[in-house]
Formats: structure tokens, sequence, C-alpha cells
């Protein structure tokens, strides 16, 4: 199965002075090694935003042009608003970006990895599988 990985986690892995272990980290590198590594546009344009010295911004764009960017559709963009809609209504708030996320995933039925909670409170509330190393 593919997964899209979240922000949070590319963050870690990439955009720190020295590489972090979390168990996140760690999938991505396993997820990466069987090519199983889905990423976003907007997920990229995250990751390499507010990188103030253009010689870490190159370095980290040549490292993510590895992955191709998902295509997404009319479709992707509705549902998301749609999910981001229905978790409002439960008290879930998230990241529009996490919502495309979901969607994405949800849609073609792929997994999300993510560090942070969104996606646990959004996972509650809609059916988006979150990614869980085996």
């Amino acid at each position: 199965m593919k997964v899209i990985v979240d922000t949070s986690v590319w963050s870690l892995a990439f955009r720190r002075r020295e590489v972090v272990k979390t168990p996140e980290v760690v999938a991505l590198v396993g997820l990466v090694e069987q090519g199983l590594v889905v990423l976003l546009g907007p997920v990229r344009q995250e990751v390499l935003s507010g990188i103030k010295h253009r010689e870490q911004f190159e370095r980290l764009r040549e490292r993510l042009a590895t992955f191709p960017d998902l295509e997404l559709t009319t479709r992707d963009f509705e549902t998301a608003a749609g999910l981001c809609n229905l978790c409002i209504t439960k008290g879930v708030q998230a990241a529009h970006t996490d919502f495309l996320i979901a969607a994405a995933a949800t849609i073609r039925g792929y997994a999300v990895l993510s560090a942070d909670r969104d996606f646990k409170n959004i996972a509650r509330i809609v059916s988006v599988r979150t990614y869980e190393e085996r």
C-alpha cells in the first residue's frame, strides 16, 4: 500500500541539523526503500517554505525531487473541503493541507504517515487510514 507522507515527518527527517530517529522517521526510511512513498505538491511547498539559506533550500529540493507529486484532481479538493466541514462540526480542526492529504489518501486507499495528532483526530471522524509501522 502506498503512503502519503505529511510535512511533519519530512521536517523531522530533513529540516533539522541532525536527523531525529523517531518512529515516523524510521518508518519513512523503510517506506522509501520499498518505493511506497507518495508526495503531494502542497506538502512539498510546506517543506521547502521558510528556508533562509539558498544552499540548504537547494539540497532539500534535490532530495525531494526524487519523489514525483501525486496528481491531484477537483475530486480531491472537493473531498478535502467536505472532510474539513464534517470534522469542524465534530469539533476537530486541522490545516487545509491535512484535509487534502486525508482526502487524497481516502480516495486512493492509501495510508498517511504523520508525526502530529491531527490525522489521528481526523481518523476518529472519517475513515482515513494512518500508517502504523508493522
